[in-house]
């Protein structure tokens, strides 16, 4: 099954403002920011928030569950269900949004307001976990959030380093339940294996071979060559996972989910949110600017990884900066600029510190 990348289509200027339409764009940011955050309307029909447990019994879902790896630099191998296979298995799987289904026969990564791209692992999230490598971050007995989280990768590298909690949210249900929490399990399943095969003879296991920076485990991907499916990850017992209590689980809009979590006593604020290709859309900017607002604590830090622009839904980077900067309450910092192709970038927000202290 073939997707379209609606939005990631070749060259962008580095400089649109002499686009006429990017003018527009910019013009309702500026007017979108000086709104207050009370004001807010939601961009499409509300979708409710809920959280999500994970299964008492994972038997079903993890059965014959076909996964690939991925290794950036020293950070501990990620492994995540295969793509193609979880594609072509999407008629057999709980779909109650119906995304599954829709995005197939539209044949497309992304339906606004329906489907916000969470069963894609986008390239930027690669771009962020490469830069945490580079950094040596360790999340030790720190709160994160992986906010828009598709499949997981960078709450799950924070779990398996030493995050006190970790959060998971993602616009579809579907996606949380069976994307995430299934990868959240099979990386405390591998942790628990890895720990148990060091114990015995002191070393981890698994040949890697290196791809553009990131490590990717051979095997699978010869096998895949070679028409074979990649390993299949056996269920396991939760109740052997002492990482998994450490995790939260949530689907829903950014609106609903940070109202559910402004209930909670005492209400959860997070060190660390991490959120990859989120940015894509100017009509979310205001709900997620809140949301960012109220969640991250006061010396906290927010890792976006981005695109500067994506075509066919108009947001990127270079608006982003502008809704941020007219609202006043963060700093924005470029950590990373990729320059090849479509430009990539990995920027932090932290508050400006007279706003944090208000």
């Amino acid at each position: 099954m073939s997707f379209c990348f609606n939005f990631d289509l070749p060259a962008l200027t580095t400089n649109p403002d002499g686009d006429d339409g990017y003018k527009v764009q910019k013009e309702k940011i500026e007017t979108a920011a000086k709104s207050t955050e009370d004001d807010i309307k939601p961009a499409v029909p509300l979708k409710e928030a809920k959280e999500h447990l994970p299964l008492s019994d994972p038997q079903f879902i993890l059965r014959d569950a076909v996964t690939e790896s991925v290794t950036i630099g020293t950070l501990p191998p990620l492994h995540f269900l295969n793509e193609t296979v979880f594609e072509k298995t999407a008629s057999e799987r709980e779909d109650d949004e119906r995304i599954l289904s829709r995005t197939a026969e539209q044949k497309s990564d992304l339906i606004s307001g329906v489907y916000e791209g969470g069963l894609k692992v986008w390239e930027c999230t690669y771009d962020l976990l490469e830069l945490i490598e580079k950094d040596g971050e360790t999340f030790g007995g720190k709160a994160v959030l992986d906010l828009g989280c598709g499949a997981g990768l960078l709450g799950i590298l924070a779990l398996q380093r030493g995050a006190r909690q970790v959060h998971f949210q993602d616009y579809n249900s579907t996606v949380i339940e069976q994307l995430t929490v299934p990868n959240v399990i099979i990386n405390c399943q591998e942790e628990n294996e890895v720990d148990s095969d060091d114990d015995k003879d002191g070393r981890g296991k698994g040949k890697m071979k290196e791809e553009d920076g990131c490590k990717k485990e051979g095997k699978d991907k010869e096998d895949e060559k070679y028409g074979n499916p990649p390993p299949k990850k056996k269920a396991t017992d939760l109740s052997q996972q002492p990482l998994l209590a450490k995790c939260r689980f949530f689907s829903g809009d950014w609106c609903t989910f940070l109202a559910l979590v402004e209930q909670e006593n005492p209400q959860p604020k997070y060190d660390l949110i991490f959120t990859s290709e989120t940015i894509y859309n100017t009509a979310y900017y205001p709900s997620l600017h809140k949301t960012l607002h109220k969640l991250l604590a006061p010396d906290g830090l927010v890792y976006v990884a981005t695109k500067s622009h994506y075509f066919g839904v108009g947001g990127g980077l270079h608006l982003f900066e502008t809704f941020v900067e007219q609202r006043g309450i963060f700093s924005l910092d470029h950590l990373w600029d990729g320059e090849e192709g479509l430009q990539r970038h990995v920027v932090v927000l932290r508050f400006i510190k007279q706003r944090a202290l208000k």
